[in-house]
């Protein structure tokens, strides 16, 4: 079976390497991938593959082996792009659309999910059970089209026992990939904070409450909560990145916004950081005169690789590739919308090699200059097909 897989992913691979540059040519917004769907759905008749359509832009197709056995696989990749500006000026396949880029990867997600879909259905009389392919929009904005397509059922009508996803990693060499079982990444909430005070003339602080001194005071004692509330054992991360005192050299402003990011690995904690941090902040603000008002809008949760379906998953990437090409990973602070799939089925997300030091496709996810090793398109494809084929006959 291997070797039909390889050959297979041979096969479609300068058909996919096509895909993918189509799709990063042409990025979408996250909820707006109206014609990366229609891509993906021309290309799923074309093999006469069916499927359905949810959460507006989301595509699922099916693909029934041999047999009446109720195995069912699900396989998840985003197609979602991000408001960046792509840097890549030497690229033909650069984006088209100004301020918008593939800039995660989603385009490798989604055409490599073609080409293991490919290789699946000419296989498809030679495995018992059914794939359910999950093209997901929005993974990039909460509430996440993960949790979107959930709830409209893409987990039910076939059920499947397990989904599996993986996502692009600039760190490891293409042709590689990395495997984590247990918790892997971190749950995300975003934070949005409004200090006011009394503003006027810089010259006469006396006569003002001033919300950016205030601001200043809650953005470090709020490190408290990291450094001296957490478990030192238990991961966390609150990071403000946007501050906003539209005031003047000699103007104080009468409020000040704060937005940022907390992170971690566990529920429990999560929670009482919430409290925790709101209680500080609002304490803060109402010691020194202001008002603070502290609004969280709650994010993925963390995700979590199955302990059992994880190392099988690496036992037949290892086959598929060589020992040698599989590393691990350790826990990483980003968050997915993959992680609700791992909250309510077993589920497996891994790393797919990207970087290529001569190629110069090592810059980080989220960056202007972002862009892969193409050969990793024929590790992505017949992967992720063996890897399907081996837990349905597991």
């Amino acid at each position: 079976m291997k070797q039909k897989v390889q050959a297979l992913a041979d096969q479609i691979f300068n058909e996919v390497v096509g895909f993918r540059q189509h799709l990063h040519a042409n990025p979408e917004l996250s909820f707006q991938e109206f014609e990366t769907a229609k891509f993906v759905k021309d290309k799923l008749s074309a093999w006469g593959i069916p499927f359905t359509e949810m959460a507006n832009t989301g595509v699922v197709g099916l693909i029934k082996g041999k047999g009446d056995s109720d195995q069912v696989i699900a396989l998840r990749g985003d197609m979602d792009a991000l408001p960046i500006n792509e840097a890549n000026d030497d690229k033909p396949y650069k984006s088209k659309k100004p301020g918008v880029m593939h800039a995660c990867g989603h385009d490798v997600h989604t055409s490599s999910l073609l080409g293991t879909a490919y290789i699946l259905n000419q296989l498809k009389d030679e495995f018992a059970g059914s794939v359910k392919l999950i093209f997901q929009p929005a993974e990039e904005i909460l509430p996440g089209g993960a949790s979107i397509m959930i709830k409209e059922g893409v987990l039910q009508n076939p059920t499947p026992q397990a989904v599996v996803g993986q996502h692009v990693m600039p760190l490891i060499d293409a042709g590689k990939v990395g495997f984590r079982s247990g918790i892997y990444m971190a749950s995300t909430d975003e934070l949005y904070v409004t200090v006011t005070g009394k503003g006027g003339h810089g010259a006469q602080p006396h006569q003002n409450i001033d919300p950016v001194l205030i601001t200043s005071h809650i953005i470090v004692a709020l490190q408290q909560i990291v450094s001296r509330n957490a478990d030192p054992r238990l991961p966390s991360v609150l990071s403000f990145g946007k501050v906003i005192a539209n005031g003047a050299t000699n103007v104080i402003p009468n409020e000040v916004k704060l937005e940022g990011t907390f992170r971690t690995l566990n529920e429990k904690w999560r929670d009482e950081a919430h409290r925790l941090m709101k209680k500080m902040a609002e304490g803060i603000a109402e010691s020194m005169g202001g008002n603070c008002h502290f609004d969280i809008h709650r994010g993925y949760p963390f995700l979590i690789n199955e302990e059992k379906l994880t190392a099988n998953a690496r036992a037949f990437a290892e086959d598929y590739l060589g020992k040698e090409n599989v590393v691990d990973l350790d826990i990483w602070m980003a968050a997915e919308d993959f992680a609700y799939y791992s909250q309510v089925t077993d589920a497996c997300f891994y790393r797919l090699g990207t970087g290529n030091a001569l190629k110069d496709t090592c810059h980080s996810v989220h960056t202007p200059n972002f862009d892969i090793d193409e050969d990793a398109l024929k590790t992505s494809t017949g992967l992720m097909a063996y890897i399907a084929l081996k837990q349905l006959g597991n």
